[in-house]
């Protein structure tokens, strides 16, 4: 999840292991400094603890558990653009990142629909990583939105995770056995079963459908998303 970049109070972790998931993103796992914690959901600023790189720090999304003995963020790699996520591509095992204290108000607050869009799934691995461990995954819905198949992260882990209770939506394929489209009001309302929504992807996606949940009325303290 790429948000609004906070001011850091960097600490330096070592990248313990860098793993593809797909064409274009990386998981991620780093040291875990004594004492840091955080609550699943939540993000921290990310810089490269390299010369010129060290202010240049974007927000990304824990996808590890607080009682883990590491860190984990599972990154989307813009490789077209001159910034902090290209030059990920070039780290290596040993290499370290500065990171900040943790920060964001997503967190799970009981059953309900969770909307993603790409990369906006980070905050939700956690959360349901957390629910599996605590056998209260019952309740989760998960509709998470993508351009092609090949776009989509932990496929196999969210299918088996959550079963029917994972839609995955593709904007730009027509594959069997895939709904093809835009998360809209139409298909929230089709799955939507009561209790929270839970909305993370890019800011049009995000946009889109804080408007349609305006329009139709849905109470505003059952959503649950980042606040700036």
């Amino acid at each position: 999840m790429n948000l609004k970049p906070k001011v850091m109070a960097k600490s330096a972790v070592k990248i313990l292991k860098i793993e593809p998931l797909t064409h274009d993103v990386l998981r991620f796992e780093v040291e875990k400094p004594k004492g840091y914690t955080f609550v699943p959901g939540q993000a921290t600023s990310v810089a490269i603890n390299q010369k010129g790189r060290e202010d240049d720090a974007r927000p990304f999304t824990f996808t590890s558990l607080p009682d883990e003995d590491h860190l984990e963020f599972v990154i989307k790699i813009y490789a077209d653009r001159e910034g902090m996520t290209s030059a990920l591509r070039n780290v290596k095992v040993g290499d370290e990142l500065l990171i900040a204290k943790p920060w964001g108000t997503i967190a799970y607050k009981g059953p309900g629909l969770f909307l993603a869009g790409g990369a906006g799934i980070t905050p939700f691995i956690a959360i349901f990583k957390q629910l599996q461990k605590e056998d209260a995954l019952q309740g989760s819905q998960l509709l998470f939105g993508n351009k092609t198949r090949d776009d989509i992260i932990l496929e196999d882990w969210l299918n088996i995770l959550l079963g029917d209770a994972c839609v995955h939506v593709l904007s730009k394929e027509d594959v069997p056995g895939y709904v093809h489209g835009r998360i809209d009001e139409e298909m929230i309302g089709i799955h939507y079963n009561g209790g929270n929504i839970y909305v993370c992807g890019p800011p049009p996606m995000m946009e889109e459908i804080g408007g349609e949940l305006d329009f139709i009325g849905f109470p505003p303290d059952l959503v649950v998303k980042e606040e700036f």
